[in-house]
């Protein structure tokens, strides 16, 4: 069985790139500095799921990623989470927070409708967070869709 992004993440994101492991994708949502890991495995729902190997990665690829974004984007702080409610392949979401966005203190989901990134939002949030991504990422990017 081969890898392949789950529709509703394809739909709902843009690619950024990849890590070794990850596939980095940005929530088609300007409201918040809003990412999204994908491990590459087939069929994977749950991190334990992994083996032990891929299992280190991907939380040393979040842990990169996490300190690229506080880095970049300065929250007040960084919500992470793996619901895997509405979609069940394996994928961590990394949102920065803002005291004061329109979320606060509560979590994102539902909250709002969706704002969609404009191409220039979406060229300055790239722009920001590509220099704070570690050597190994591969930039790549594609939209929604």
């Amino acid at each position: 069985m081969n890898f392949e992004l789950h529709a509703q993440l394809a739909q709902d994101c843009h690619r950024l790139g990849r890590f070794e492991l990850g596939l980095l994708l940005l929530m088609d949502d300007a409201s918040y500095p809003w990412f999204v890991l994908v491990p590459q495995r087939a069929g994977v729902r749950e991190v334990y799921e992994l083996d032990a190997a891929d299992r280190a990665l991907l939380w040393e690829e979040s842990a990169a990623l996490s300190r690229a974004l506080m880095a970049a984007f300065r929250g007040d702080k960084l919500n992470l989470a793996a619901l895997g409610n509405v979609v069940p392949q394996l994928h961590l979401h990394h949102i920065v927070r803002y005291a004061g966005d329109p979320a606060w203190p509560a979590p994102v989901w539902g909250r709002h409708p969706p704002r969609p990134y404009t191409a220039a939002e979406l060229e300055r949030r790239r722009a920001a967070l590509l220099p704070h991504l570690p050597a190994g990422f591969t930039a790549a990017y594609a939209a929604p869709g």
